[in-house]
């Protein structure tokens, strides 16, 4: 406790900064993402976002799903994934003292730009990725016009 108090302001702010870093790379400012499009990082599934001229491709991480069981629904411009993955339990005899991985009923919810057409989406679901592919409206397309 003395060498506690020993310390000079400079070594508290120090301790402080590392706290707060500390925080922030478990949970984001404040429990909330770090970035406009990104979630914390306890979300599941991991997700990925790509854009191209004619489609926005996400790509989430969830390996150990039933692809059956999982939904996929775009409404109002939201991109909904929606299932569960089962706990796969040790055998009655042994004692879990650690599990990091996630189980359990999961959403996430994920914002698309305003060009999707919620008509034209394909998903499938490959090596524990789902890939979503959402089609852009033709309307914004670019024309290619040809000169007579």
């Amino acid at each position: 406790m003395v060498g506690t108090l020993m310390r000079t302001p400079a070594s508290w702010l120090g301790e402080l900064d590392r706290f707060q870093r500390e925080l922030d790379r478990r949970y984001g400012a404040f429990g909330l993402p770090v970035s406009i499009r990104a979630a914390s990082g306890a979300a599941f599934p991991a997700i990925n976002i790509g854009s191209t001229p004619t489609a926005v491709d996400v790509y989430a991480f969830a390996p150990g799903l039933d692809a059956s069981k999982l939904e996929v629904t775009v409404d109002n411009n939201l991109l909904t994934l929606t299932g569960e993955r089962k706990l796969e339990a040790p055998d009655a005899k042994s004692t879990v003292y650690a599990q990091e991985r996630f189980a359990g009923a999961f959403r996430r919810v994920i914002s698309l730009p305003e060009d999707v057409d919620p008509t034209k989406v394909e998903a499938h679901y490959k090596d524990g990725v789902v890939h979503v592919s959402i089609a852009r409206r033709a309307s914004v397309q670019p024309r290619r016009i040809t000169v007579n």
